[in-house]
């Protein structure tokens, strides 16, 4: 009977061991040209994120969070752990094109599948179109989205009409006009939902990379006209409705204290798009720029039991560090080879550090590295595009490099170079090393893109008519 007992206990132990063990599961939610300024939890009035304030309130808010000024870049980085440049992904992929993502490089769904997790991507994909370089190609069980940027229609040659392709693992499954559009903050929901419900006994991954807020703007009906501030106030509401119906899943099927989630943007807001545009709050630039209203991002961590609520940090951080810190809470190690540049960032999610776990910071336009971060010291070594489409201004053109303190004044506005050059000579020597890595024309450590012959779209369609930009090259 003892003996019986022994045992009664000893597997209880066991099982309380494994279950405290188990890896959690992890949640990104990207969106498209979000801007710092664009949720409450970041100062944000016209539209209500209720869903993204509670978030807030029960997580953490990351202030110095980073993403990439475009949408391919910005996806690669998240989902290699490396700057745009080492993987040789400088801009923006288009639709039928022979470039993508390279198969060889090791994708967060890659790592985490390695460790028995159920992976998915559904939303904008946006890292090469060709069925080489698809989600389920890299890393993820099933894959249902825009294979790229939502103003990239081109016309079907069945139809006539503008459309997008909307794709079910590697087939396009539908082919949506403008109007349709509407329709696809719900239907990425909906599967968002159906994933998490039906790998709910098994660690997963979910990786929901939205095409709001990018245009052209299309809130589904249920949210026109009701934010009082436009369309794009309008489409990120709904944005903010589906957090909070995935917030909600997690805690219906009691998983919340299981799973990270992290809502972030793969860029600041497009700010030539006037009304339809998201803001930069307090910082200066837009998309497209180096500035820091085209990189800094509104960030927020949720992991109930193991993230402080209401907590707040303003360590630098940024998208290529979630793939080490997923592999890390999984239980896992990255590699030494090949080369990352992100690093696991639990121990400032988890509270154990409020220090930045990456010794600086690099912000590439292209393969231009154009400034560096360290502290609160910013040193722009080359002129800075206001946004995409606007040139540099005055202050940004006639005078390199210039050093900005982030932490006295956000909005880039004062350059004191002059008052601390040993800050220059510090940065401008991080800057000159990692350039010679894998920035410029010669780079010593820059890993290849991913090519393919005779590329084409991914649906009949017309080829698209020079712009007068193509036809000056």
């Amino acid at each position: 009977m003892k003996t019986l007992i022994r045992l009664c206990l000893f597997l209880g132990i066991l099982a309380s061991s494994i279950t405290a063990a188990a890896p959690p599961n992890i949640v990104i939610i990207f969106i498209d040209d979000m801007g710092y300024g664009d949720i409450g939890p970041y100062g944000a009035t016209k539209q209500k994120t209720p869903n993204l304030d509670r978030m807030a309130i029960e997580g953490m808010k990351l202030t110095s969070f980073y993403a990439a000024p475009v949408c391919s870049v910005s996806r690669a980085q998240l989902l290699t752990g490396c700057y745009g440049p080492r993987i040789d992904v400088p801009g923006v992929y288009g639709p039928g094109g022979a470039s993508g993502l390279n198969p060889n490089e090791h994708t967060i769904a890659e790592r985490l599948k390695e460790r028995g997790y159920a992976t998915m991507c559904i939303g904008k994909w946006h890292v090469g179109d060709q069925p080489e370089f698809l989600p389920t190609r890299q890393g993820f069980d099933h894959y249902y989205g825009f294979p790229y940027s939502n103003d990239m229609q081109r016309k079907s040659t069945e139809s006539g009409l503008a459309v997008m392709p909307l794709l079910r693992d590697d087939k396009v499954v539908e082919v949506l006009t403008d109007d349709q559009q509407s329709t696809i903050v719900k239907r990425y929901t909906d599967e968002a939902v159906r994933f998490i419900t039906e790998n709910k006994d098994k660690p997963f991954l979910l990786y929901l990379p939205h095409t709001a807020i990018h245009t052209p703007i299309h809130p589904g009906a249920a949210f026109r006209e009701k934010s009082g501030n436009g369309q794009v106030g309008d489409w990120i509401e709904e944005i903010d409705w589906s957090t909070g119906r995935v917030l909600d899943t997690l805690r219906d099927l009691k998983l919340a204290e299981n799973t990270l989630v992290i809502f972030t943007s793969d860029n600041g807001p497009w700010l030539i798009k006037g009304a339809d545009s998201g803001s930069a709050g307090p910082l200066r630039g837009g998309k497209g720029s180096t500035w820091e209203g085209g990189m800094r991002v509104p960030t927020i961590a949720w992991w109930p039991g193991k993230i402080a609520p209401s907590s707040k940090v303003d360590a630098v951080a940024g998208t290529i560090d979630l793939l080490p810190t997923a592999v890390a809470l999984a239980g896992g190690t990255v590699p030494d080879q090949p080369v990352i540049d992100g690093r696991d960032i639990s121990p400032i999610l988890l509270g154990k550090t409020q220090t930045s776990q990456r010794d600086a910071h690099y912000y590439f336009s292209g393969y231009q590295l154009q400034a560096v971060r360290q502290g609160p010291w910013k040193l722009a070594l080359v002129p800075q595009n206001e946004t995409m489409g606007q040139p540099a201004k005055p202050d940004a053109a006639n005078k390199t490099p210039r050093l900005y303190n982030l932490d006295a004044e956000i909005g880039e506005q004062t350059n004191v170079a002059d008052a601390h050059p040993e800050i220059v000579v510090k940065l401008t020597a991080l800057a000159e090393k990692v350039n010679a890595e894998i920035g410029g024309t010669k780079p010593t450590a820059r890993r290849p893109a991913g090519k393919v012959e005779n590329p084409v779209t991914l649906y009949p369609s017309e080829a698209r008519k020079p712009s007068a930009k193509d036809k000056k090259k």
